[in-house]
This record gives C-alpha cells, structure tokens and sequence, in this order.
C-alpha cells in the first residue's frame, strides 16, 4: 500500500564522517544535515543519522567510527571512511523507506543506485565540473536535489528531483541591530572565495575587515602578507559562538567571490543576524541575496566598493525578517519530506507496475 503524504516515514541520513555532526568549528555541510535530521524528527518521522559518534542528534545515531578522521589522523584514505559509513546505511535499506546522502566530497551514492531497495537521494554540496556530470549521467535514474538554480544548471541531464535552499538556525543566529565598526570576511582561504578582493574592498572603503577561518598554505603564503593586526586582522578559526558574534557585529558580510559557488552558507547566516551582504553576482549570490533589501549584488569590484555605503545602510530588521522567512528550517525540512514523500510513492507505483 502506497503511504500517504502525512504519515510517518523512516528516513535514513547519511552524514559525511570528517567530523561530528553538528560541527564544533566550520562545517557547511554538517550543520545543514544536523538542522535537516531534528527537523525531520521534531516532525514526527522516524530518522537514522549515520554519523560519528561524536555527534549529538534528536534521530537514533549509528556510528561506524566513534571519531571523524579529522580528528583520528588513522582513520585514512578519507574516501573509504565515507564508504564505510554510506554501507552500513545500505546494509540496512530494508528498515527504512528512503535513504539521503549528503556528499561532502564525491557522490558515491551513486553506484548503489540499483541494489537498493529503497530510494537513495543525493544531495551534492560542491560545483561540478562538465566531466564529473557526465561520469554521473551513467546512472541517470538517480536522484538529486539541487542546493540552488545555479547548482541545478551545473546538474544538467541527471536526474534533478527538487531544488531546496539551505536553512540556517535562526534561533542561533539571532538579530543585532547596532553593529561595531567592521567588515567582515569568512570562508575557506582560497582564491576562488575572494579573500584579496575582500582586502582590496575594504582598504578602498577606509573600513576595517575581520578575517575568521582556519589557516591553510594560500593563507600563510597570499593573505598573511596583507594583514596588519589592525586594519586587516585575522580573527582565526572560530566556533559557533564566535561566529554568531562576528557576524553580527559586523557592518555587512564581503563576499567577492571569483568562481561561481552553489551556495554559500554564510550568506544566509549572516543576513540571519541582521547583517547584509555585499557580493558579487557570481553562481548562487544572486538567488540568495535580495539585491537592496539584505544586501547588494555587484557586476565588478568596483561596482561594489561604490554601493558599499548603499549596503551599509539597510535596516537591519529587514534583513533579519526577509532571511527568516527565506532560510528558516521549517520551510528546507518541508521541502524535503516533499521529496522523500514523491520518491518513495514512485518507487511503490513502479512495484506494483512490475
């Protein structure tokens, strides 16, 4: 009998095993997948998280490694640690209506695609690449969910099932209406994020600018050089707490990115704290940011540096009201058991039709 939209589902999760999930530090893609799972239990399914046992979750926890292999150096090659992990959720199909994969690195979903039982959802938390897409297309029935418009452009000819926007916690990243003195940079030191820009924007603005994530070679040997410890400062690798306050004591978030990203998380969780952003039009930037309500998007970094005073003074209530209503978790946990509900519908039809 095909289940009804509003009853119950037994839905296995399977998170990456880096670290726990949530986070204590950065990690994108371990807090959507811990806000995603108590979100799915707070409304009423029955959920299996496969995760480290360092994780803390409302769902039954299995845990293959008690630690992640960032933190047990032993726990080596990585690919094989997902692996494992993905297994034991595949090893135990038979107890659950639907299976979602979050893939922090590579989709290996994929090759269970046709021995299990049930459906195996992915969702990809990365651009892809032309190859990558058309080494996935040999199992074209597989299902996706897109992270952004953008994202599902990339995902062209496989099988995209639903386009779901990240959520934030907005009962973490909470409003501040009168911020300190400061711009702020946070993400992955690399020159696709637009680190340097960020520096050039803020030098250009007479503004001071806070760096927060962790030190990497492109830091020591491109960034470094550019801090001053006081009108560059580098904050360090932060943790949940800091973030929130970093964030929201800054007077807008820089987000100049050089290659296009398919999402952005920080986006939503500094608008989240009342914070605008002031990005470049680049991939999922202009979904996110509504241009002249919670921040700006820009055609060049000059363009940008012009209409920073524009995005300096946006209401900051606005900003926090329109990212609660547009990233809020109720609205990216709904979605999901949309999607589930479809699949596991579809795959009923077609044993009934065989």
């Amino acid at each position: 009998m095909t289940r009804e939209r509003t009853q119950p589902m037994r839905i296995a999760v399977v998170g990456p095993v880096a670290q726990s999930i949530p986070p204590t530090r950065s990690g994108s893609v371990e807090a959507v997948t811990a806000l995603l799972t108590d979100g799915l239990v707070a409304k009423g399914h029955e959920v299996t998280l496969f995760a480290t046992g360092s994780s803390s979750t409302t769902a039954r926890l299995h845990a293959t490694f008690p630690l992640g292999y960032h933190k047990d150096t032993s726990l080596w090659p990585w690919e094989l640690c997902e692996l494992l992990n993905l297994a034991a959720a595949i090893e135990r199909a038979a107890a659950f209506d639907v299976l979602h994969y979050q893939a922090e690195y590579a989709p290996i979903s994929l090759a269970f695609t046709r021995l299990s039982p049930i459906p195996v959802l992915l969702t990809l938390h990365h651009a892809p690449t032309p190859p990558e897409v058309a080494l996935w297309s040999r199992y074209p029935e597989a299902p996706f969910v897109a992270i952004s418009a953008a994202q599902e452009q990339l995902l062209a000819g496989l099988n995209v099932v639903g386009t779901i926007h990240h959520a934030v916690d907005t009962t973490t990243f909470v409003l501040r209406t009168e911020p300190d003195d400061y711009l702020i940079f946070l993400g992955r030191f690399t020159e696709g994020k637009g680190v340097v820009q960020a520096i050039e924007v803020a030098r250009r603005s007479g503004l001071r600018l806070m760096l927060a994530a962790a030190k990497n070679d492109y830091y020591r040997s491109v960034v470094a050089p550019l801090v001053d410890g006081q009108r560059v400062v580098y904050a360090g690798e932060v943790d949940l707490a800091a973030k929130v306050s970093l964030l929201g004591g800054a007077r807008a978030l820089l987000y100049p990115v050089q290659s296009s990203e398919p999402f952005g998380l920080v986006m939503a969780e500094a608008m989240a704290c009342g914070t605008p952003v002031a990005a470049l039009g680049k991939g999922a930037a202009v979904e996110l940011v509504d241009d002249g309500v919670t921040g700006g998007i820009f055609d060049s970094l000059d363009a940008l540096v012009d209409g920073l005073p524009r995005v300096l003074a946006l209401d900051r209530n606005g900003v926090r009201g329109r990212a609660v209503e547009r990233f809020g978790p109720d609205r990216m946990v709904d979605a999901h058991i949309e999607v589930y509900s479809r699949l596991v519908t579809e795959r009923h039809r077609a044993e009934r039709t065989a």
